[in-house]
């Protein structure tokens, strides 16, 4: 067994690129073991964790990478960097973590995060992607999805579907998500009045 103590710096150009791969909740402990698809084996005590990309190992002209599995996440765009940080701050409000990207922002597929997208009528997309959040000091998130892993997935490959937001009255999401599944979602608002009656 290799222990891994910290990343190198080393590019992989012209070596045979093995694959570590692990979810992102492996990815962020400091100790941990994982075997390559050569069937290499890794120990880590790590100063700091691991992300997605990052060069763990040399040995007879292979370079041995970290791999995140990619994972369900909602996708919300942003015009403005106003608007950017508004959305931020709603999500991280639910203590969720985000991730931002050029001209979005990603966030993990919960239902109480779709709860308040839905109720703020923002619009959203579910992608499939690699998903590297920033980490606040004393962050920590709740996380009631199901996670699969795709082997054929590589780096930041996306495949969405866009949901529009309706506001309603009552909220029906789904954590599980496998593969591309649309849901539409129907105004459905019932209100019922009773009077009171003295007797």
């Amino acid at each position: 067994m290799e222990l891994i103590k910290a990343p190198l710096s080393a590019t992989s150009d012209g070596l045979q690129i093995i694959k570590l791969t692990e979810d992102r909740r492996t990815l962020a402990k400091r100790r941990w073991r994982g075997t390559a698809t050569d069937g290499t084996e890794f120990g880590f005590d790590l100063e700091n964790p691991l992300r997605h990309g990052e060069v763990i190992h040399f040995a007879d002209g292979k370079v041995y990478q970290i791999e995140q599995v990619p994972e369900n996440v909602l996708r919300v765009a942003y015009t403005t960097p106003q608007e950017a940080a508004h959305n931020a701050w709603q999500v991280g409000n639910l203590h969720f973590q985000a991730q931002f990207r050029e001209n979005s922002l990603l966030v993990e597929d919960d239902p109480a995060i779709r709860q308040m997208l839905d109720r703020l009528e923002v619009p959203y997309t579910e992608v499939e992607a690699v998903f590297e959040p920033v980490k606040a000091a004393g962050a920590h998130s709740h996380s009631h999805s199901h996670e699969h892993s795709h082997s054929n997935s590589e780096g930041d490959a996306e495949h969405g579907h866009s949901h529009h937001s309706h506001s309603h009255g009552h909220s029906h999401s789904h954590g599980h998500s496998h593969g591309h599944r649309h849901h539409r979602r129907h105004r459905s608002s019932h209100s019922h009045r009773h009077r009171s009656h003295d007797h």
